[in-house]
């Protein structure tokens, strides 16, 4: 099993766009998450440093250089999704990742509280 720690520099970024109003609170996170070619695109662009940051955890076991040092996506590269912040509380509450179930709650409050 991955071993997982919170990403603070996605966290950070997670909330600035909230902060800013860059969110979908409408879009099912499987029509918003990005494509594999999506994905590499961003790498292209940003290097796996700024792929990383639309991620709320980092893999401590994982290579620097992959996608898969990386897990649970909050965005498509432009705004935080609502449902993906649910899904990655969800999935990371399942597999016992409490710090990352306590970021994405964190983040879901924090945009609630910005939308309503």
């Amino acid at each position: 099993m991955a071993k997982y720690k919170v990403n603070d520099e996605g966290v950070a970024l997670a909330r600035k766009l909230i902060d800013d109003s860059k969110v979908d609170t409408e879009t099912n996170w499987s029509d918003a998450a990005p494509s594999t070619d999506e994905e590499n695109a961003k790498i292209d662009q940003e290097g796996y440093r700024g792929y990383g940051k639309w991620h709320l955890a980092i893999d401590t076991e994982a290579s620097e250089e992959t996608k898969s040092r990386y897990g649970f996506p909050y965005g498509d590269f432009s705004k935080v999704n609502r449902a993906a912040l649910i899904h990655a509380k969800q999935r990371a509450s399942q597999n016992d990742h409490d710090d990352v179930v306590e970021a994405a709650g964190r983040l879901l409050e924090h945009l609630d509280s910005t939308t309503s």
